[in-house]
C-alpha cells in the first residue's frame, strides 16, 4: 500500500499550490474556539500554539471538558476557530471556504471515533470504499484500494463480513482502515479505544504504532493516561489551553529528516 497522500495536481491547483516548502505538517498559532451559553462564555480552545511534523503520533489528553475534542474538530475542519490561525501542509485553512475545506476532509484528513458508525448493510469492503466514493474514484480502483487498506490492519480474510459479523476491535479496525484509504496526510482518533476491552483496545493502539512507523501522521484524543503513554508525544490540556508539551517535536523532525537522507 502506498504512503501518506502525495498530493494529486487536481488538489493542488485547487486548494494549496502545492510545491513550496512545508515547515510543519499541523501548525497552529493563536487558536482559539468560545461557545455562548446563556450568558457564559465557554472558552472551549484558547490561545492555543503548536506544531506536529509528519511522521509523529501525538496524544492530545486532558480530563472530560479540557477543550481536546473541540480542538479535534478544528484541526479536522468539521469547525471553525473564531480567531488563529491554522496552517496544513503549510498552506491557511481556517477561512477556506465550506467547499474547498470539505475537500481537503475528504483527501487529506482520516478521521477514527470512538465508535466505528460502520455502515450496517454493508460489507467491511463496501464500508472503506466510501471516501472513495465521495472522491470520485472509480470502481475498480477504489476496490483495489479499500483491500489494499483492509490487508494493512489484518482484515484481509474479513472484507465480505457484514459489521454485525465482526468483533468490536474487528469494527474499529475496518475504520481504521476508512480512515487511512485515502493515504491522507492526517489521521484524527477521537478516544479510539474508550469502548473496547483492554487487550482489544492495545491491539488498536498497536495498529496506530504500525501505521506511524510507515510516515502516517496520527493524533490521538484521549483521556486515558495509559493510551497518551504510547504516543511519542503528550499535548494536555486543561480549560482549553496547553499547560503541557512532552516529546521533541523538533528532535522528531530532525531524526527523520536525517533517515531519509541518501
Amino acid at each position: 500500500m502506498s504512503g501518506p497522500s502525495t498530493h494529486s495536481p487536481d488538489l493542488a491547483s485547487l486548494v494549496f499550490g502545492w510545491g513550496s516548502d512545508v515547515s510543519s505538517l499541523v501548525r497552529t498559532t493563536g487558536l482559539c474556539k468560545h461557545y455562548t451559553s446563556g450568558e457564559t462564555i465557554i472558552r472551549a480552545v484558547s490561545d492555543v500554539s503548536f506544531s506536529i511534523e509528519q511522521g509523529e503520533f501525538v496524544a492530545v489528553c486532558g480530563r472530560s471538558g479540557s477543550g481536546k475534542s473541540t480542538l479535534m474538530n478544528l484541526l479536522g475542519l468539521l469547525e471553525r476557530p473564531d480567531s488563529g490561525q491554522y496552517a496544513l501542509l503549510g498552506r491557511e485553512v481556517a477561512e477556506l471556504s465550506e467547499d474547498t475545506r470539505a475537500i481537503i476532509r475528504n483527501r487529506e484528513i482520516g478521521f477514527v471515533f470512538q465508535l466505528p458508525a460502520l455502515l450496517p448493510r454493508a460489507s467491511a469492503l463496501e464500508n472503506v470504499e466510501l471516501p472513495l466514493i465521495y472522491a470520485g474514484v472509480g470502481r475498480p480502483e477504489r476496490r483495489r484500494k479499500a483491500k489494499e487498506a483492509l490487508e494493512r490492519v489484518g482484515l484481509s480474510q474479513r472484507m465480505d463480513h457484514w459489521p454485525h459479523q465482526l468483533s468490536g476491535g474487528q469494527q474499529q479496525r475496518v475504520a481504521i482502515a476508512r480512515a487511512i484509504v485515502n493515504n491522507p496526510a492526517l489521521v484524527l482518533a477521537d478516544e479510539p479505544t474508550g469502548s473496547l476491552d483492554s487487550i482489544t483496545g492495545n491491539e488498536i493502539l498497536s495498529l496506530f504504532e504500525k501505521l506511524q512507523q510507515t510516515g502516517r501522521t496520527i493524533v490521538v484524543v484521549t483521556h486515558a493516561p495509559d493510551v497518551a503513554e504510547r504516543a511519542g508525544r503528550q499535548i494536555t490540556l486543561h480549560d482549553g489551553r496547553i499547560v503541557g508539551d512532552h516529546g521533541e517535536s523538533d528532535k522528531f523532525a530532525f531524526t527523520m529528516s536525517a533517515n531519509l537522507t541518501p
